[in-house]
């Protein structure tokens, strides 16, 4: 396992610091930092209400999933910690995923839950704890670059999860640790077992950890009652179409589930226009989107020339520049919805990116 041991630690570091899920992925990161020789602490934070996720396995930061992690560090024989963060993640995540999908955009929590309590709220503890390095089990590669340290995409493709940890700074750059950068899925699994880890075969969690159920809809009613209201679809002209059971439903490129019939081509979701409680529908070329107006913008690398875009988490980049605010993709592009991230790559290296503003459709579209 001497591959996996480095963890670009300072000369003289005394300290990890390893934010543990309950998952694989942590487990092994504190297993192998442990195996470092450096004093290691392992730390989970307590997000929502245990009654609520451990109705369903899968889902984490909850009961079941903080006794894993303190089952998984006293077998290494390190410390474990328990903060309750629960607030703070209700308010920067939980509070504004309902907000978002009431004023029509598509949300992204994991991005916010990294931005808010994951990092903010971690880094806080571990500088509290005396730590030299924070590492997390997060499927992206740091590396030491001519100007500091860099973000770079997982080197499986399968499980790269760069598009999440876009808006991470240059400065917790400095801090943090990736060491699963480089591995499959697979050899970690591998690597639990080797270990002895009771976790090594937990299966991953799926959905939004805090949606238990996968219903989105239905917490974003119980937390926003608001949002049952219902409303008109309507096509590109304005043209009633049907009826719709509350925006929330619906999100942009989204084809099933609109219940209307009669047209002679399939209609998607163009846009959501929440004052006037309106889903707007047409074929898929009204979906083609020439530029995005930026906002919230983290830079990590130069944005000057030509650079990849990934505007969906599982969407491939593509080519574009920015100019300005604007991204201007070199070919139209598809299901770009205000709401979610656009990153920018260049390569494998994360230059940054921001969130999905307002779009600007291809003169096909008009």
């Amino acid at each position: 396992m001497q591959e996996l041991a480095d963890f670009q630690l300072p000369p003289g570091a005394r300290r990890i610091v390893v934010a543990m899920s309950g998952g694989v992925d942590s487990s092994v990161v504190a297993a192998l930092a442990a195996r470092t020789g450096v004093e290691t602490i392992g730390v989970t934070l307590q997000l929502y209400d245990h009654g609520e996720a451990t109705k369903r396995a899968g889902a984490c930061c909850a009961g079941r999933d903080i006794r894993d992690a303190r089952a998984v560090c006293d077998r290494l024989g390190i410390a474990h910690y328990v903060f309750d963060h629960e607030t703070s993640f209700r308010e920067q995540v939980v509070d504004r995923f309902a907000d978002e999908y009431l004023a029509g955009r598509t949300p992204i929590p994991c991005v916010q839950c990294n931005m808010g309590p994951k990092f903010t709220d971690l880094f806080a503890l571990a500088r509290d704890l005396g730590a030299d390095a924070l590492a997390t089990g997060h499927y992206v590669r740091r590396v030491e670059g001519a100007n500091g340290a860099e973000l770079h995409r997982g080197a499986d493709p399968a499980r790269d999860q760069s598009y999440f940890l876009f808006a991470t700074t240059a400065a917790q750059l400095d801090f943090l640790r990736f060491p699963l950068g480089n591995l499959p899925k697979a050899r970690v699994r591998e690597i639990a077992g080797e270990m002895g880890l009771l976790v090594a075969a937990k299966p991953d969690s799926q959905d939004i950890c805090f949606v238990p159920d996968g219903d989105y809809a239905g917490l974003v009613k119980k937390l926003r009652p608001e949002a049952a209201q219902g409303g008109e679809i309507v096509d590109l002209g304005g043209r009633k179409l049907g009826e719709h059971r509350g925006i929330i439903h619906y999100t942009v490129g989204q084809r099933r589930g609109l219940e209307i019939g009669g047209s002679p081509e399939p209609l998607y979701v163009v846009r959501v226009e929440p004052e006037a409680q309106r889903v707007v529908v047409g074929p898929r070329r009204a979906l083609a989107v020439a530029a995005a107006r930026l906002e919230g913008m983290n830079v990590l690398g130069p944005l000057s020339g030509a650079l990849t875009a990934k505007v969906r988490s599982m969407a491939k980049p593509v080519p574009a520049r920015m100019l300005g605010e604007r991204l201007v993709f070199d070919a139209p592009e598809y299901g770009v919805a205000p709401g979610q991230a656009a990153v920018l790559y260049d390569g494998d290296r994360v230059l940054g990116g921001g969130w999905i503003a307002e779009t600007e459709a291809t003169m096909a579209a008009a």
